[in-house]
This record gives C-alpha cells, structure tokens and sequence, in this order.
C-alpha cells in the first residue's frame, strides 16, 4: 500500500489504495435482479479524490484523511458495503461508538455527517458493516489543520499462547517470552507525518520499524519489557502515544526454597519439611507434630500462591508464611491422610505441585488378660487387655482414642457353685407416715450354681457363714405436725392505697395434740400466709393543698410562697394523721418565685423599699438595693 495525497481547497485528502476497490463478484447480475449467493459483508474502497460539493462541504469515502480547515461548515463520510444479507452499519470514532446528536447525523444512506466541525470531532472514524457472515471495517481520519492524528487503543491485550501478536498503539500488552508482538502506529496528517519510535523515552534505530511504520519486538524477553511510544510529526506539530509491553512468565518448580530453611530453623525439633513437587511429594509424621510445606516456583509476574486439602480449600487449623509460599501445619493429627495442593497462577499460566501427608498411626495391641470378673457362679469372664502402641512401643492409651478397638472375645474363669449365702428383698414402705411405723423385708439363704440356677438352702447353712440379717425395722419416728393459724387481727395497719391497708394473723407449728413445736418441724409443709391486703374505710384519704401565698419579693434571689398542705379523709372532708397518705408522694408546700434581676437602686428609706420589689409588709428594716439582688 503507497499512501498518495490531492489537495482540494479548504481540505486534503489522503488514500490508501486496496485490493477491494471493487469488491463486487463478477458472477452477480444486480441489473438483472438474479439471486445472489450469501455474502459476508464487504465496504466499497473507493479510488477517488474527495468531492468539494462548495468551499464549505466537503464528501469524501473511507480510506482517505480529511483536513478541518476555518471554512469547512460540513464533512460527509460516505460508507458502501456489500453483502448477503444486506449488512448492518455502525460508526465508530477512536473505537467508541459514535453518540449522534443534532450535529453529528447518521443519514439514511448510512453516511455520517458532521455539521460545523470542531477540534473535539477531531480522530479516527471507522465504519462496521456486519450480517450473521462476518464483518468488515474500514477507517478515515479527520484532522484539524494537518495535524498529526494516531489511531491509538486504550485495549488490554493478554498474550499466553499465540506466537505473535499485533495490537494497536495505545494498548496494555502482555505476552509470554519468544512471541513476536507488532505495534501498529497509524498516523494521518497533511503533510505526510514522520513516525519515531521510542522505548522507555530513548529513540529506537530503524531496523525496528515495519514499512508501514509499525514496530516489531521479536523474540520477546524480559529485557524487551518497557515503555515504547510512537511520534507522529509534520510541520503543523507532533502527537505521542505509547503502550506498555510486559513480559509473562509462566509458574515454574525450583528445587529449592531460601525462606523454608530459614522458618525451619526457628521451629521445635518435631517439624517436619518438604517441598512440593509437580509429580508429588511424600511426607511421614507422627501423630501430633508440626509440619512445614514450602511451594518453590518462579514466575513473572510472580505467581499467586493457593493451597488445598483434598481438592477443597483449607478449613482447618493452618498458618501461612513467606507471601503464601510456606504452609504451616501446627498439629498434623488435625488432618487425615490426604494430598496437599500448592496452586501458583499468574497471567501466563497455573502450575500445581502436590505433597502427600501419611501419619503414623497409633494402633491397639492385645496382651494377657484382665482379673477373673467373679469368684464363683456362672458370670466370671476374663477380658484380652488392650495396650496403645506408636511404632511398637507402649504410649498413653489416650492416643488410641480415636482408634476403634479391637474385637475381643471374653473368658470364661472361675465358673463353679457358690457359697451359701443371705439374700434379701427390699425394705417395704412404712405403715406410718410419721409418729413411728415398721418396715419389712424377706431374707433366705440361697446358694448359686455354675450354671446360673438359685438354689434355696436352710438357715444353718448360712448362718454358719454369716449372721442372719434383720427383717423388721422402725421408720417415720418423727412427730406428726402442722401449721395452726390465728384469727386475722383488724384492718388498720399502715395504708398501702386508697382503702388499702394490711391485715395480721399469727401461724404456729403444733403436733396432732396440741402441743406447740419448732417452726423447723414445720419445715416440710407449705406454711400460710401470715399477712394480707384488706379494705377500710379508714385509708380513704388524700392530700390536699390550699393555694399558694403572694410571692415576698418581686425580683432578687429571695422571693418565696407558701401554702398549706394536708392529709385528708375523702368522705368526711377532715384532716388526719399524715401517715394515712405517706402512700403517696407529699406535695411541696413552699417553693421560690420572681427570680429575676431588679434594677440598680440605692439605700432603701421607707416606702422606697418597694422600688426593689419589697412589700411594706415584708420590710422589717431599711435595706440597701443592689443591682441582681435586694
């Protein structure tokens, strides 16, 4: 492709001949209305200058640049697409699409129009057509006064398996190392902009650069890592963009591990250590002890480290160390036997390496056999005695004891006739509940046989063993008691309420005769109430207050009023003890009144005393007035 220029008055106009200037298949008859095959969408690159309709309105078709000068009042950008079916179109401008509004026009011929053109309609147009085929989509730059214009993308591009790559200026690019990525820098501009390149802001030679001015890296390694920028400058100014290329790696297993060693010193002698392994690892510990896993990877950039149990992450009790490289066990009896997984992942890849925990078990072992569990009769069994072992040695047999026992199958001992001997019944219940009763019971002698059976014997057989145990006794001795209650007393205790006051009565503790007895004996039986409520006229009563007196200053601190205060009865309207309404709050029968200031005044000399807000009454001798107080 050779870039060529027309300069059109008020406007410039740049294109780049294409090999799909007419795209239309010779084998279809559009005159002839035949049916023409599916087509994937195709946009008509015109080979012609742009039309200059009058000094202010410029049409021009895709592929070329259109320069804005003062003049230009209107851009028409045509789009032709072919395709079957009939393609869709869209605009696009620096790959957003474009917002129309009533400047910015989409015309019904799929053109878009831009009246009164600004520095802000300045960039890259592009036009999609698209049906259920495919798509197509070709550029036109739109340029204010010649400036340099570059088609730049704000794209995050992630490269982890292609071997090369191409992006746009302006893109975020990440690829892994020995692909080859291309930057294309596409530059509009009358006159013709030149294009430099730059990484980490220092000039790069042209042996990098494409003929069409785009910058190849080949070969990717972690030294092409950097900043690159592309400059486009003509004689009307320059423009930059730039892309950030970084470098992946992949997860890759090290043989060893620095931070391990080192966490490894600081730990009990009962810590264990291993590294995972891609093809797996396998780690032996006892019951109890601690252990260190370490996840020796490399990666850039570098790998994110996540540990499972089983294939589940780790609910159990662990600790992580060295950034998640180091998983930290403090008692391996919380886990079974199983695999741990170390997962590292970054952008260029995942790599899991595996590590299979065994614990040695605490087992039961079978020795000689327990004491006979009877001397006589037809129950006496010796049962196996069971011993914990770790590795073949006795421990505590608390550490078998999440290990299921053993089956043991008990023996037989010492099965033969017993003695004879006394047997007895249970006591029966008391024929009284209290005041003294009797208690039975049956005693035999019997004699059990090896096989089970109960044999009854005379009484000298056993006695000659044994004394003869007793088959009466007394029960219940203690007395028989009750509460007693007198007659309520009459109701004029303290008043607890209107009408309400409080009753008494006197409770004792006698026996079925009569006699009085310690309450203690009482103990047992719920005792009566000896106190409650009852009605009486007497607590009809309230307080009443009269109202308050005149005020003994008008201003100053030290006016106050006072009024009476009385317990009275309701029904008779007199006044009585004022215990009757302690029931009730008693209201206040003084309280202070006019605290305010008075005005500033002099010594006070008969009736002048009242210009400082003090009755004649109440003046006992001349007073002097101050300012706040009398």
């Amino acid at each position: 492709e050779y870039p060529f220029h027309t300069h059109v008055s008020g406007f410039t106009s740049s294109l780049r001949a294409s090999s799909a200037e007419a795209f239309l298949p010779t084998s279809v008859d559009l005159a002839n209305g035949l049916r023409r095959p599916h087509q994937k969408p195709a946009i008509l690159r015109k080979i012609s200058a742009a039309q200059q309709l009058s000094a202010s309105e410029v049409v021009t078709h895709l592929g070329q640049t259109v320069v804005l000068a003062s003049g230009t009042l209107s851009v028409l950008l045509h789009c032709e697409a072919v395709g079957n079916p009939k393609p869709t179109i869209s605009w696009a401008k620096n790959g957003e699409e474009v917002k129309y509004n009533d400047r910015i026009l989409l015309q019904p011929d799929d053109s878009l129009q831009i009246l009164a053109p600004v520095e802000a309609d300045v960039g890259f147009y592009a036009c999609n057509a698209s049906n259920a085929l495919g798509s197509d989509s070709v550029s036109i730059a739109v340029t204010l006064a010649g400036k340099p214009l570059i088609k730049a993308s704000r794209a995050a591009v992630v490269n982890t398996e292609s071997p090369a790559v191409t992006v746009d200026i302006g893109s975020m690019v990440k690829t892994i190392q020995k692909a080859n990525v291309t930057i294309n820098c596409q530059v509009a501009g009358v006159p013709e902009a030149k294009v430099t390149w730059f990484k980490n802001l220092v000039k790069l030679s042209s042996a990098h650069y494409l003929h069409d001015g785009s910058l190849l890296v080949a070969n990717v390694s972690l030294s092409d890592q950097g900043l690159y920028s592309c400059k486009a400058a003509n004689l009307h100014g320059e423009v930059t963009e730039s892309s950030q290329l970084l470098v992946l790696e992949p997860p890759r297993p090290l043989p060893y591990l620095e931070d391990l060693t080192a966490v490894l010193s600081s730990a009990g002698p009962s810590t264990h250590s291993v590294l995972t392994s891609p093809s797996g690892t396998k780690l032996t510990v006892s019951p109890g002890s601690s252990a260190l896993i370490g996840c020796a990877v490399s990666g850039h950039p570098t790998p994110n480290i996540t540990w499972l149990y089983s294939g589940e992450p780790l609910s159990l009790q662990h600790h992580l160390l060295a950034s998640d490289r180091i998983l930290q066990i403090l008692n391996v009896s919380d886990f079974t036997d199983g695999e741990f997984s170390c997962l590292a992942q970054n952008e260029a890849g995942l790599l899991t390496q595996k590590v299979s925990l065994a614990i040695q078990e605490y087992r039961w072992s079978v020795n000689q056999l327990t004491a006979c569990s009877a001397s006589c009769g037809h129950r006496g069994v010796q049962l196996p005695q069971l011993r914990c072992l770790l590795d073949g040695a006795e421990v505590n047999t608390s550490y078998c004891g999440d290990t299921p026992k053993p089956s043991l199958q008990p023996v037989t001992c010492n099965r033969r006739d017993c003695p004879s001997r006394w047997m007895v019944t249970s006591w029966s219940v008391c024929t009284r509940s209290c005041g003294g009763g009797i208690q039975m019971r049956r005693v035999t002698c019997q004699r059990l046989t090896a096989k089970g059976n109960s044999v009854t014997m005379s009484n000298e057989a056993c006695a000659r063993v044994s004394k003869r145990p007793v088959d009466t006794q007394n029960c219940n001795r203690q007395p028989c008691v009750e509460w007693v209650a007198s007659s309520w007393g009459q109701c004029n205790g303290p008043c607890i309420g209107p009408r309400l006051a409080v009753q008494h009565r006197q409770i004792f503790c006698q026996t079925k005769d009569g006699t009085f007895v310690s309450s203690d004996q009482c103990s047992a039986l719920p005792r009566p109430l000896s106190t409650q409520n009852c009605w009486t006229d007497a607590c009809g009563v309230h307080w009443k207050v009269s109202l308050w007196t005149v005020c003994t200053a008008t201003c100053g601190n030290y006016g106050f009023q006072s009024r009476r205060v009385d317990c009275m009865h309701i029904r008779t309207n007199k006044p009585v003890m004022e215990h009757h309404c302690s029931w009730r709050p008693r209201p206040s029968n003084w309280q202070r009144c006019n605290i305010t200031p008075c005005e500033n005044g002099t010594l006070l000399k008969g009736g002048e005393a009242e210009q400082c807000g003090v009755r004649k009454e109440d003046r006992a001798v001349s007073q002097k007035c101050s300012t706040g107080s009398c």
